[in-house]
């Protein structure tokens, strides 16, 4: 079953070719970082500052294309965690209200969801791999 997860901080350190996302379990104490590059990292704080820009980036383009074909994003799980490399879906409901999962990196699907507040989701197994892997 999966665990509901928040976004808990972020960690730019615009030096590094890497930076890091920490998830927190909703109602528990377990967390996890998650390494992301720069651009995605940005998006992020972006999305959460609720910084508007005059052009639409990668995210917001997505996500208006997810609106303009009449579906609403409902969720992103984090499904899969294969040689320290995490998967993920955005959980899309579609314009008829069947759910469609599209293949993402987690970076991309937290940088959509969150200025929506979109609920993220880990597997118990993706969220007991990273905890060993910490």
């Amino acid at each position: 079953m999966p665990v509901q997860m928040e976004l808990s901080r972020i960690l730019i350190r615009e030096t590094n070719d890497y930076q890091i996302i920490e998830l927190r379990e909703l109602n528990g104490e377990r967390t996890f970082p998650i390494v992301i590059g720069l651009p995605e990292a940005q998006a992020i704080e972006r999305r959460l500052r609720g910084i508007e820009i005059k052009r639409p980036q990668t995210h917001e383009l997505l996500a208006n294309l997810i609106q303009a074909f009449g579906g609403e994003l409902q969720s992103i799980t984090i499904h899969n965690l294969e040689d320290h490399t995490f998967f993920a879906s955005l959980d899309i409901k579609k314009a008829d209200g069947t759910l469609m999962n599209v293949d993402s990196r987690p970076s991309d699907a937290i940088a959509l969801g969150i200025a929506k507040s979109v609920p993220i989701y880990v597997a118990e197994h993706v969220l007991e791999g990273a905890q060993s892997e910490a």
